[in-house]
């Protein structure tokens, strides 16, 4: 089901001091008894205000918290989960003056230099590198990088040196300045040496929340088809660590949140083919997430086909029932009403990828 916040829900602001606090933890990837020794208060009074937090901003659950902490700016992209509140700034350059070289997240960790792919040896010291990718020009100090890499069971030997030495020779290929540097606060990406595709998608979801805002649906739609051509298949794929799997989460849910939005525009805007399509594959990946399957029986009924959209529903209601022990929600069961009565599909609720849009 789907974990994302949408773009009409209150930002951080709606929450007191202390309800902040809690959800910048959350968004960490910190449990209610880390939280609860941080803030000195019960483990239940951390379960209290979270439960607090989902009500006030009309979230789902933790999940949906975590993507809502990144998005509200609470916790920035690359952020470990013990690592102290930063400043969210990514350098991009701009596409006249891209980086002769290119790191990709968003599916396989690969680097390219000049369009060839290099080799960045074993899985852990790839994971260093992903994790000065997503810091942002940052820098990160050694033991940020253990917590980020190797989590509570860190390495007996003094390995992140050796890794930052192989990877700078890997980058370097032979050829060309340094890409990492160290600082008196630790290691980096030289700032604008590197164009990494987090950081473009994070331009694109801006884009798209000014285009959307500005009542732009063809450059929202154009826009949320560039971001979602970044990605090559699972963020972070393979990858180890703690930070690892938290950003894999969040950009899993931005990118559904991306075609969510994208196939909820093109629906507006009467393209039900292009449509249909699309959501059939992401209904079939994603079966328990039932405004998806709303979506598609919207979609299914206003280009005729009944009989289909009216299967869509009955696949999800025993999905949900042999899965999840659960009846359908009332936006499956508020479509299936309109296709029985046979009304006119009314205008959609406002797109609900919250996360595509950001701030």
């Amino acid at each position: 089901m789907p974990t994302t916040a949408t773009t009409d829900r209150p930002d951080a602001t709606a929450l007191g001091r202390q309800e902040r606090q809690v959800l910048s933890a959350v968004g960490c990837g910190l449990g209610d008894d880390e939280i609860a020794d941080a803030l000195a208060v019960p483990e239940d009074t951390v379960a209290e205000l979270l439960a607090r937090i989902l009500v006030k901003l009309g979230l789902r659950d933790r999940a949906a918290a975590i993507v809502h902490a990144f998005d509200c700016g609470l916790v920035a992209p690359g952020r470990g989960p013990r690592a102290r509140p930063v400043s969210r700034t990514v350098a991009v350059r701009a596409a006249e003056s891209a980086p002769r070289m290119g790191i990709s997240l968003l599916g396989p960790l690969q680097v390219r230099r000049d369009g060839r792919l290099l080799r960045l040896g074993h899985l852990r010291q790839q994971a260093v590198l992903a994790v000065l990718a997503l810091g942002a020009g940052r820098p990160l100090g050694q033991q940020e990088l253990l917590d980020d890499v190797w989590g509570v069971e860190p390495p007996v030997a003094n390995v992140v040196p050796v890794y930052i030495y192989r990877l700078r020779k890997a980058l370097c290929d032979g050829a060309g300045p340094a890409v990492i540097e160290r600082g008196p606060r630790g290691y980096q990406l030289v700032p604008g040496a590197v164009d990494v595709d987090v950081a473009r998608l994070e331009e694109l979801v801006t884009g798209i929340g000014k285009a959307d805002r500005a009542g732009e649906p063809l450059e929202t739609v154009r826009l949320c088809t560039r971001a979602l051509d970044l990605f090559r298949g699972e963020p972070l794929a393979g990858l180890p660590g703690p930070l690892a799997e938290l950003e894999r989460l969040r950009l899993v849910e931005r990118r559904i949140a991306l075609v969510q939005r994208k196939l909820e525009w093109q629906l507006r805007l009467g393209q039900e083919a292009e449509a249909i399509a699309e959501l059939f594959a992401l209904s079939a990946a994603h079966p328990l997430n039932e405004p998806l399957a709303a979506m598609l029986m919207r979609a299914l009924y206003r280009g005729g086909r009944q009989a289909d959209a009216l299967l869509v529903f009955e696949r999800a209601r025993r999905r949900l029932a042999d899965d999840l022990g659960v009846p359908p929600s009332g936006v499956l069961r508020r479509a299936h009403r309109m296709i029985l009565r046979g009304d006119e599909a009314g205008p959609d609720p406002g797109p609900s990828a919250g996360t595509a849009a950001g701030p």
